[in-house]
C-alpha cells in the first residue's frame, strides 16, 4: 500500500467513524442542542438535565432536547401518554413557541392555546404531549390569575 492509498483509507475511516458518532457531536458544537430519549418517566427523572415536573406518570419514550448553551434553557419534550398533565397546568392563550421542534411534533403556531405549566407551555400531541421552555412572562401570568 503507498502512502497515497493509506492516506485515503485512513480518511475515509475518520469519515465512517465520524457519520457514526458525528451527528451527535455536530447537533451539539454547530447547532448548540443535545437529544437523548428516555423510556419512561422514571429514566428521565434519572437521566435528564431539565425538570418537566409536567411530565404524566405513564410516559413512555420520552425526547428531550436541550441546549447545550450554559447562558440558555431551551428545551423541548415529546412523550407518549394517556394520562392528564401532572402538576399546575392552566389554558392560556399562546404566546410563545419553542426555539426547537422534534420529528412528528405538532405545529406550536398552529395552537390559540396551551397548557402552562410553570415555565413550560405544553400541547397535546399524537398520543401524548409536546412541551417548551421557557414560556413568557405573559403566559406565567395569565396562569397565576386563573
Amino acid at each position: 500500500m503507498n502512502a497515497r492509498t493509506a492516506l485515503a483509507t485512513s480518511a475515509l475511516i475518520a469519515a465512517a467513524g465520524f457519520s457514526l458518532t458525528g451527528c451527535a457531536v455536530y447537533e451539539e458544537l454547530v447547532h448548540q442542542q443535545s437529544t437523548r430519549t428516555f423510556d419512561d418517566l422514571a429514566a428521565f427523572r434519572a437521566g435528564a438535565d431539565v425538570d418537566a415536573p409536567w411530565i404524566p406518570a405513564d410516559a413512555t419514550d420520552i425526547t428531550v432536547r436541550t441546549s447545550t448553551s450554559e447562558s440558555s434553557d431551551d428545551a423541548v419534550i415529546m412523550l407518549t401518554g394517556d394520562f392528564a398533565l401532572a402538576g399546575d397546568c392552566v389554558d392560556v392563550e399562546r404566546r410563545s413557541a419553542p426555539v426547537w421542534t422534534l420529528d412528528g411534533a405538532p405545529d406550536p403556531y398552529a395552537a390559540k392555546t396551551v397548557f402552562a405549566c410553570g415555565e413550560w407551555n405544553v400541547i397535546t400531541a399524537d398520543d401524548g404531549w409536546f412541551g417548551w421552555t421557557p414560556n413568557s412572562d405573559a403566559e406565567r401570568t395569565d396562569a397565576q390569575g386563573k
